[in-house]
């Protein structure tokens, strides 16, 4: 299919803010400071793929415009992390002068939680000292790793997950300009792999879209090597009622024959656990397994040893609680 060469989620990224779905709130707010043509440093937070780099390039696009390019500058922390970034690289962008008549430039530093204790340190002297120049954005998942005088000099815009409306409605917005046909279960299955990234559904629709111009939700939790919801629903009813033997086929059967990593699979049943209507007791229980097996998992542990532990745990669980 035409366009399948290019990679979707940058083909359909946003170009402005008013294009940017889900986060109606922050773009109102960032708006308001093109159009009043001043801008603090900020602090962009939040999970992945929500739109906090799409955010820091269309503000910088609307600030400049065509001259966007020459005075904006993107650095990604993760890549060098110490002190030297910020001392070589960082200073030497915020020192110059804006170009093209623009009385200030951003830098857009994203992944700045990567930053050293150090390399922050630095970072929070060139703010202050190069604030008339140069404008700072800083984007983290997490700004309790980022130190305190940095975030008392930014204005903090926390991002949320996308909702399931905002991602079917960039899924059904890129389903149309790439001519697909698409069901309505499938945007669901869509919406339900993301958990509220955008690039994961849009990764999830063009994996799928390669197969066929036809896409429905089979396709996209094939593609994606997902469990349906209702195969973790089973996995875990059949746990509740105490038949191991069951419950056993059923890891089996999405662990080797469907190939769901077990990583992916603790993730889902943690997920169903929290929206199960189930006794307390035995949902804390549950969860308390699924944390162990995880902590087990990521220490090396074997991944199938670990699963089966704990669908066993799950059955005398229900089995004392009955």
């Amino acid at each position: 299919m035409e366009g399948n060469s290019t990679i979707w989620i940058e083909k359909y990224r946003p170009r402005s803010l008013e294009d940017m779905v889900g986060q109606r709130q922050i773009v109102e707010r960032l708006s308001s400071y093109v159009r009043s043509g001043s801008l603090p440093h900020l602090l962009f937070t939040g999970p992945a793929g929500v739109g906090k780099t799409t955010a820091a390039v269309a503000l910088a696009k609307e600030f400049f415009g065509e001259t966007w390019q020459m005075n904006f500058r993107e650095l990604n922390a993760s890549d060098e992390r110490g002190i030297d970034v910020v001392r070589n690289q960082i200073k030497q962008f915020a020192r110059t002068s804006p170009l093209g008549g623009a009385t200030f430039k951003i830098l857009f530093l994203d992944e700045a939680d990567a930053l050293t204790s150090d390399a922050q340190a630095a970072l929070r002297r060139t703010m202050e000292n190069y604030a008339q120049s140069c404008r700072f954005i800083l984007s983290c998942n997490y700004s309790s790793k980022i130190i305190d005088p940095i975030q008392s000099r930014c204005a903090i815009y926390r991002f949320n997950r996308l909702g399931e409306g905002a991602v079917g409605e960039q899924v059904h917005r890129v389903a149309e300009a790439e001519g697909l046909s698409i069901t309505d279960d499938a945007v669901e299955a869509i919406a339900y792999i993301a958990e509220g990234d955008m690039r994961k559904a849009l990764n999830a629709l063009q994996g799928a879209a390669i197969l066929s111009d036809r896409i429905d939700a089979g396709m996209i939790y094939e593609t994606t090597s997902t469990a349906r919801p209702e195969e973790i629903a089973e996995l875990l009813d059949l746990s509740v009622r105490g038949d191991f033997a069951g419950a056993q086929g059923a890891l089996r059967t999405l662990l080797r024959d469907r190939g769901i990593a077990p990583g992916e699979l603790i993730g889902q049943c943690f997920r169903a656990l929290t929206k199960a209507e189930m006794d307390t007791a035995l949902k804390v229980a549950y969860i308390d397994h699924i944390g162990e097996a995880d902590f087990r998992i990521s220490e090396g542990a074997d991944a199938e040893i670990q699963m089966e532990a704990m669908i066993a745990l799950f059955v005398l669980s229900a089995q004392k609680a009955a």
